[in-house]
Formats: structure tokens, sequence, C-alpha cells
């Protein structure tokens, strides 16, 4: 964490630099707003020795009328440059922003795997703010208290040298407690972020499970969990709350005995007549240019502490590299299909002892189709996964084409490759937009084309608006069956060289699934095809099949094949025929 702290100012320039004018202009204006601030207590001086001390009432207006113009001059160059920080924050945050997005799309599998989406959410608003915060007001603020800091004692200085070296003497007490204050503050705020990071991860979680804790009656279980995230950012702000309670009093009071110094010290200087009483009321003037930066001192350290607790989570996020790297080369050459695993092992990063596959190896030609059958978790997914290179084998090789997918640009391979995934994801849009989202180019006849080979076709024309139904978020609305059977439709628009069925008509009826088979058959006659599957009649006519159990390629042939094998798939066959049952009721009956 604290490699970053030197560098958090630097890096936030990297993103202000493109408005470098603007912040010159800005700062220039605060400059000019800034002096212009010493006139008011200097022209105030002269009201009271001159005009009123000494009569000359003919200066009366003409003092009046510059003060109410330094006034209107300081507001107008005050909106200018706060307006002009605001603007340099906002395309920062909006570069930071576009640039933490851009990262997401590059990021793998196996960052999304290890990082929660309200952590993820927490970055990309919370942290955010506080960045732009620290660039449209806390800079300015900062720059502003040292310039007046600097200038009043100058100007102080010059009306009484004595009184300046009197209170000079307590500020050194005001900084140190300003840098105890700042290193407590540090670590407090960055737990604060962390804990509102658990915190939003939970609500997230929350909302998009709400179907599944209503159907448990969860509800009371989740209100006691969020209490304890809540109870426990709660107690993070408090703990920040507590350095402030520490420090700011101490602040505050210092500031207040400058006031103090001032006016006993002051008062005895003007009784002794070395000091005029228009000195004093223009020194006391100047009090506040020395006042408001130490009682700010407090706040604005709470604000650089915010920012870089901020910096650090978004730097840790935007310096994240994917274990597989994105490629823009494009290769001339198409992928034809060929798929070989070569004595393939698989493990997880962070359980690299527990293998998910081991030592397969298989070959598919284009135009045949593989179906996969096993147990849950014996791999079947993780398996066409790296076929798609989400993840690359831990030991041996992948070949597309007789070529390591490895040395396949990511982005030419996966658009070669359309899945329809286990979980299936619509898209809070149209269903036409859904369907067409791998390929954005499709005309209308092409959509419904696809629609009706997987068998969407009718229900989507019974809805109200047809293909331009919104559907909702996750294709809230839809049956599992209509979800699973757009996403088919919209694998097979991308028109790919290798399809990947993972599970796809697992919730719908034996009636619909025959039919949609008997489509792809005709779809599929040039395209490698894996279909992974739990039910028989799902993979039975494939070319041949590959059963897995715990990672392993336990059996590999065709549907008669494994069935005369009389192995895993034998028993598969007969559970799911029911002959079992009948065989251990005494019938005789045997595999078709």
């Amino acid at each position: 964490m604290c490699r970053y702290l030197l560098n958090n100012y630097q890096w936030i320039w990297s993103y202000v630099q493109r408005n470098k004018k603007k912040v010159v202009i800005a700062s220039c204006i605060l400059l000019l707003n800034s002096i212009l601030v010493v006139l008011i207590p200097l022209l105030s001086g002269v009201l009271i020795d001159d005009v009123i001390g000494d009569n000359q009432l003919s200066l009366l207006i003409p003092i009046l009328l510059t003060m109410i113009g330094v006034n209107f001059i300081r507001t107008v160059t005050r909106y200018i440059y706060q307006m002009m920080y605001e603007r340099v924050g906002q395309d920062a945050q909006f570069d930071i922003r576009q640039r933490m997005y851009e990262k997401l799309q590059e990021l793998d599998f196996d960052f999304f795997n290890h990082h929660r989406v309200g952590d993820i959410m927490a970055r990309m608003t919370g942290d955010m703010d506080a960045i732009r915060h620290f660039v449209s007001w806390v800079c300015y603020n900062i720059a502003e208290c040292v310039i007046w800091f600097l200038v009043a004692i100058i100007v102080m200085s010059s009306i009484d040298w004595r009184l300046t070296i009197a209170l000079i003497i307590v500020t050194p007490f005001i900084f140190v407690f300003t840098k105890k204050m700042s290193n407590e503050a540090h670590p407090v705020f960055f737990e604060i972020r962390e804990s509102f990071s658990r915190l939003n991860s939970m609500v997230e979680e929350n909302i998009s499970g709400n179907r599944v804790v209503k159907a448990f009656s969860r509800e009371e279980y989740e209100i006691e969990k969020f209490n304890s995230f809540n109870k426990d950012y709660r107690k993070r702000n408090i703990d920040s709350a507590d350095v402030s309670k520490k420090y700011l009093p101490w602040l505050d009071g210092f500031a207040g005995v400058l006031s103090v110094i001032t006016l006993v010290l002051g008062g005895y200087f003007v009784m002794d007549g070395s000091m005029s009483i228009g000195d004093l009321v223009a020194f006391n003037g100047f009090m506040w240019l020395l006042n408001v930066p130490m009682r700010m001192s407090g706040w604005l350290i709470n604000d650089v502490q915010r920012f870089n607790a901020s910096c650090v989570k978004i730097r840790n996020l935007l310096q994240t590299e994917p274990q597989i790297a994105v490629e823009e080369r494009d290769p001339t050459k198409e992928i034809k299909g060929f798929v070989t695993f070569d004595n393939v092992s698989f493990a997880f990063s962070d359980d690299p002892k527990t293998p998910i596959l081991k030592n397969v190896s298989f070959q598919v030609s284009p135009g045949q189709t593989v179906g996969i059958l096993g147990e849950t978790g014996s791999g079947k997914s993780t398996l066409v996964n790296l076929i798609a290179r989400f993840y690359d084998p831990t030991e041996g090789r992948v070949l597309i084409d007789q070529t390591d997918a490895k040395e396949w640009p990511v982005r030419k391979l996966r658009n070669q490759i359309s899945m329809v995934m286990q979980d299936v994801f619509l898209f809070s849009n149209t269903i036409e937009e859904n369907i067409a989202f791998g390929n954005p180019f499709l005309q209308t006849d092409q959509i419904q084309r696809v629609a009706q080979i997987a068998d969407a076709h009718t229900f989507i024309t019974r809805m109200p608006e047809g293909y331009h139904t919104i559907v909702g978020e996750r294709g809230v609305g839809l049956s599992g069956g209509q979800k699973q059977r757009i996403s088919l439709a919209r694998a097979l628009a991308k028109d790919p060289s290798i399809l990947i069925l993972d599970d796809t008509t697992s919730a719908v009826d034996m009636e619909t699934e025959s039919k949609i088979q008997k489509e792809l058959n005709e779809l599929t006659k040039n395209k490698t095809t894996f279909i992974i599957a739990h039910r028989i009649s799902s993979v039975r006519d494939a070319d041949f099949i590959l059963v897995l159990d715990k990672g392993e390629v336990k059996e590999r042939g065709t549907h008669q094949e494994l069935v005369a094998r009389k192995g895993i798939y034998y028993d598969v066959y007969r559970r799911q025929l029911g002959l079992q049952e009948q065989e251990e009721g005494g019938a005789t009956i045997g595999p078709q």
C-alpha cells in the first residue's frame, strides 16, 4: 500500500495534464484572488486611521467603492476558478473511469473469480468521487490556504514584526498536530474504503439473489447480515471521527489562541503608542488569513487521506494484468475448427494442488460433434473454457487448427467460437438486440431464422412487442427454457467455426429439445460442435462422446460403443431410461 503514496499525485497529474492550460489559468486567477484579499484589511486600517482618526472624510467614498469593487472582483474570479477546477476534476474522473472500464474488459475469468462485483462497483463510484473531490476542491483549497498563510505572514510582518513573531511561535504546534493527524487518518480511511466495498458487495449480492431470499424466507437473516456489515462501516467512520475529535479541537484551539495574542499584545502596543488603532484593525483583519488555513488543515488532511486510500484501490485495479493478454494482431487465416487436446491438465491458480482436468487428450475435426458427459464437478465446463482460452492449461496444449491456442490472438479466436453458457445471461435490452449481440450487423430475417432454429420464434412473436420486447435485468420475466433458447439463438447468430453448448437444453422439454437438435444437425454440418449435457438424448447422435469423472476421460466412443462397453455411460443410460428399475424388478429388458 505504501509504495503508492509518493506517486499518487504524479499518477493523478497524468490524467489532469490534458487540461494543463485550464489548470494554469485557474491557478493564476486563484493567485490574483488571493492577493486581492490583502486590500480589504489594509483599507479597513486606512478607514480607521485616516477617515475616522484624522477626519479625512473625502477618502470615505473612494475607500468604500474600492472595497465594494474588490469584493465584487473576488466573487467573480472565485466563481471562475472554482468552475474551471471542477471541470478539470470531472474530466479526470471521466478518463479514469473510462480506463477502469476498459481494464475490466481486458481482465480474464481469473480476476472475476476472486473479486466481488460490489467491490468493483465501489471503486467505480465512491473511490472515483473521492478522487474527483480532491482535484476539484481539495487542491485549490490547499493552494489557497498556503497563499493566504504566506501573504498574511508577509503583510503582517510589514505592519508589526513583533506581533507577527509572537503569532509564528504558536504555528509549530499546529503543524505537529497536523502531522500526527495525517499519520493516524491514513489507515483509518483505507479501512473505510474496504468496509464500504464489503457493504456494497453484500447489498449487490442480496439484490441479485432476492428471489432466492424470498423463496427461502431468509429476509430476517439477510437483514441481520446487512446490519453486521453496516455496523462495521459505521464503526470505521466513527474511528475517523475519533481521529478528528482527537486533533481538530487542538487545531481550532491554537487558531483561537492567535486571536487572543493579537488582541492582548496588540492592545498593549496601541496603549504604549508603538502601534496605531488602524494598524491593529488591519492586523486583526489578516488574522482570518491565518485562522482559516489552520482550521481547515484538519479537514483537508482527511480529504487527502481519503484520496490516497481511493487511489490505492483504483491503481491496484488498473495495474492488474490479465493472465491471458488480449492482443490486437489479426491473422489473415480463418479458423477451420480442428481442436486437439494434447495431454491437458488444469488447476486453478489459487488451488494448484487440486487438478480439475488430468491428462485429457482427444482430437476433433471440422463438422464433428463431441458429446461430453459427467457428474457435476467433473470438469466439463472447464474443458470447453480452455478451447476459448478463458483459461490456459496448467500442463499440455490445446491446439486449434494444429496451432497452439496461445499463439492465436484472443479476440480472433473467440470471434470464431460461440458459447451457450450454463449460466444464461441476457442483457436488459430488446430480444432482437440480445440475439444480435455477437453480430450486430444481422438483418431482421437472419435474426428470425436463428430464433426459429432455436425454437424461440414462436414464443417471441407472442410477446407484446415481439422481437422489440425489452427483457428485464438478466432476463427476468422469461422462463428458464425461453432464456436458454434466446441464448442459443445468440450463439448461432455469430455463425462460428466452433460451437459450444453447455447444458443448453436442460430447461426445455424433450419434444422441444428434439426439434432443436434436428435443426442443429443441419446447421452444424460444417462446424465443430461440443455438447455438454446430462441427458443421454442430447449427445447420443454425436460422432463420439467423452465421459469425464473427476477430471479424467474414463470412457470415449459413440453411443452404441459406450452402451456395449457397459461402463459409466451404460449405467447413466439405464438410469435415464428406467431400465435399472425394471431389471431390479425382475425384467430382462436390455438397452436398445
